[in-house]
C-alpha cells in the first residue's frame, strides 16, 4: 500500500471518478441489446421493466461495493476484495478471467461496435471490405480500424493518467448530452400517439420470437423466467463496467470518500438514461421495429423517425464518440488490476512496474495485444454470454465478501457501510444467483463455456504460483 501511495499519483476527484463510471457504463449496448430483449419478451411493459429491474440490481451492486472501496482504497478493486474475503485463488480466477475475458472481451466487443458505425460516415470501414478473404481466415477493415482505436487510447493512457483523465471527461460529457438530447427530442418532437397506444396496448403479453418457425409464441411461467434472464445478458451487460473506479482507487483523491459516491452517483446517471432511452423508442417506433431492426440497430432506427434521412449520420457519431470514450475508460482501469496481481506474484513481472508516466505501461500493452487479438473473432453476441455469466458470478461472490468480512475483520475501519446491510446485499445475491442457473440452463453452449473459462484458472494458479 505504501509502494502504491508513493508511485501512483492521486489527480482524480469526485467528478473525474463519476465521468469514469458513465463513461465506461455507456458504450455500444444501450443502442443495440433492445431488439434482441423485445425478440426475447415481445412487450412494451416487460421491455421497460427488465430495464428498471437490471438498474435496481447494478445501483445494489455499486453502493454494496461502496463499504469494500473504503476498507481497501487500493489499486486493484474488485481483485484485492476477493483476496481479502477469500483467498489468492480465488482472486486469480477472477483476475485471470478478467485478463482472458472480462476486459479484453469487452474492450473487443466495444471496438468492434466502433468500427461498424464508423462504417456509415466512411464506407470503406466496412465490415464487409475483406482485406483477407479465405476459407480459414477473413480480416476485415472494420477489424482493422477497431484494433486501431485500442493502441491509439493504450498509447495516450500510457502517457499519464491526465491524459486519460482528459479524454475521459471530454467524451463522456458529450456523450450524456448527446443522449439526453436524442431522448428529449425523440419524446417531445417525434412521439405519436397512435405508436405508443399501440405499443402499450398489450403491455403485459410476453411472447417470443421463434427463428425456426418465423412466428411470435406467447409464453408464461417457466418460458416467461427463461425468457427474462436471457433478455438480461444484454440489459446487464450495457450496464457493466462500473467497478472500473474501484481498479484505480490508488490514483483518486480521498479514495475512502468519493469511490463509493462516484459508484452511487454513476450508476444512478446510467440507469436513468438507460431506462428514459427504452421509453423514448418505445414513443418513436412500433415494438416490430425496435425487434427487427436492421443488424439490431435499434437507435439508427429511432434516430430515423426524429430526424429524417439525417439520422444515421447523427446516431452514427454519437455512438462512435459513446465508444471511443468507453473504451478509454474500460483500458485505464484495466491495467491497474494486473498491476496489483504481479505485485501478487499472480500475473507477468513486468506488469507490477509503473512507467516514467507513473502508469503501469507493460499491463496496459498486454491488454491491448490480447483485446486486439479478441477484435479479430468479431463474434459481439456471444461474447456477451461468455462475458456476463462471469461477471456476475465474481459480483455474487464480492459481495457475499461483505458478509465474511463483517464476521473475519469486525474492528476494521469502514468508512462507509453497504446501504440496508444485510437485506439489500443478500437480496442481489439471491436475484443474481437465479440468473446465473437459469442462464445456464437457457444458454449452456455460450455461458457453460464462460464458466469452463473461469474454471481453466484453477490448474494455471497451481501451475505457476510457485514460479
Amino acid at each position: 500500500m505504501e509502494e502504491q501511495k508513493q508511485n501512483f499519483k492521486r489527480e482524480l476527484g469526485l467528478l473525474d471518478a463519476t465521468l469514469l463510471v458513465v463513461g465506461s457504463m455507456i458504450g455500444s449496448g444501450i443502442f443495440i441489446v433492445s431488439a434482441d430483449i423485445t425478440r426475447n419478451i415481445g412487450s412494451a411493459g416487460w421491455l421497460v421493466l427488465i430495464w428498471i429491474i437490471s438498474a435496481l440490481i447494478t445501483i445494489t451492486a455499486a453502493i454494496s461495493y461502496g463499504e469494500l472501496s473504503a476498507m481497501f482504497p487500493q489499486a486493484g478493486g474488485q481483485y484485492v476484495y476477493l483476496k481479502e474475503a477469500y483467498n489468492k485463488l480465488v482472486a486469480f480466477l477472477y483476475g485471470w478471467s478478467f485478463f482472458a475475458v472480462i476486459q479484453t472481451g469487452t474492450i473487443a466487443a466495444v471496438g468492434v461496435a466502433f468500427s461498424k458505425f464508423a462504417a456509415y460516415l466512411i464506407p470503406a470501414f466496412s465490415e464487409n471490405n475483406f482485406i483477407i478473404d479465405t476459407p480459414s481466415f477473413k480480416l476485415s477493415v472494420a477489424q482493422i480500424v477497431s484494433i486501431v482505436t485500442i493502441i491509439l487510447l493504450t498509447y495516450i493512457n500510457s502517457r499519464g493518467v491526465k491524459n486519460g483523465k482528459i479524454i475521459q471527461k471530454i467524451f463522456t460529457i458529450t456523450k450524456i448530452a448527446s443522449l439526453f438530447g436524442l431522448i428529449i427530442f425523440g419524446l417531445l418532437l417525434a412521439a405519436k400517439g397512435d405508436i405508443w397506444d399501440a405499443n402499450w396496448s398489450n403491455a403485459w403479453t410476453a411472447q417470443s420470437f421463434s427463428k425456426d418457425t418465423n412466428t411470435w409464441t406467447q409464453i408464461g411461467d417457466f418460458a416467461l423466467v427463461s425468457a427474462i434472464a436471457a433478455s438480461m445478458v444484454g440489459s446487464l451487460f450495457s450496464s457493466d463496467a462500473w467497478n472500473g473506479v474501484t481498479f484505480i482507487s490508488g490514483e483518486i483523491k480521498n479514495p475512502e470518500r468519493n469511490v463509493g459516491l462516484s459508484l452511487f452517483l454513476g450508476t444512478l446517471i446510467v440507469s436513468i438514461i438507460y431506462v428514459l432511452a427504452n421509453v423514448m423508442y418505445l414513443a418513436v417506433m412500433p415494438l416490430s421495429e425496435i425487434a427487427f431492426a436492421p443488424s439490431d440497430r435499434v437507435a439508427v432506427v429511432a434516430s430515423e423517425h426524429i430526424f429524417g434521412t439525417s439520422g444515421t449520420m447523427i446516431i452514427a457519431v454519437m455512438i462512435m464518440i459513446s465508444t471511443f470514450g468507453c473504451n478509454n475508460g474500460l483500458i485505464m482501469a484495466g491495467s491497474r488490476v494486473y498491476y496489483t496481481m504481479a505485485k501478487d506474484g499472480l500475473f507477468f513481472k513486468k506488469a507490477a512496474n509503473l512507467n516514467n508516466a507513473s502508469v503501469p505501461g507493460w499491463g496496459l500493452w498486454i491488454q491491448c495485444i490480447w483485446a486486439s487479438t479478441l477484435c479479430l473473432t468479431g463474434k459481439y453476441g456471444d461474447l456477451l454470454d461468455f462475458v456476463m455469466i462471469i461477471v456476475i458470478i465474481f459480483y455474487i461472490l464480492t459481495i457475499y465478501g461483505i458478509f465474511i468480512l463483517r464476521k473475519k475483520m469486525p474492528d476494521a475501519a469502514r468508512p462507509y457501510k453497504a446501504f440496508a446491510y444485510p437485506f439489500l446485499p443478500a437480496l442481489y445475491i439471491l436475484v443474481a444467483t437465479a440468473i446465473c442457473v437459469m442462464l445456464l440452463i437457457d444458454r449452456t453452449s455460450t455461458c457453460g463455456w464462460g464458466v469452463l473459462i473461469m474454471l481453466a484458472g484453477i490448474p494455471i494458479y497451481y501451475l505457476t504460483k510457485g514460479k
